[in-house]
């Protein structure tokens, strides 16, 4: 649903918790676990992808993705 919403392909990682994954790895650089950034790159693995089918879109689908989106906006 995100690839036909976005126009662009979805990566899902393997790892879920990419939130706390992401903390992880900072901590990580942070301490010296990680030299740099591009060693963190070659943990990354990819479980799925998902390519957009022009096809499956629907423009009122579309619509209230789009308006959830700027609903979300505040929230953070």
């Amino acid at each position: 649903v995100q690839a036909e919403q976005l126009g662009v392909p979805v990566q899902r990682p393997e790892v879920l918790e990419t939130t706390a994954l992401g903390a992880a790895f900072l901590a990580g650089l942070g301490t010296g676990v990680w030299a740099s950034t591009d060693e963190l790159a070659d943990t990354w693995r990819l479980d799925a992808r998902f390519d957009p089918d022009p096809a499956v879109r629907d423009d009122g689908t579309h619509a209230r993705w789009l308006r959830a989106v700027e609903r979300s906006k505040g929230w953070a």
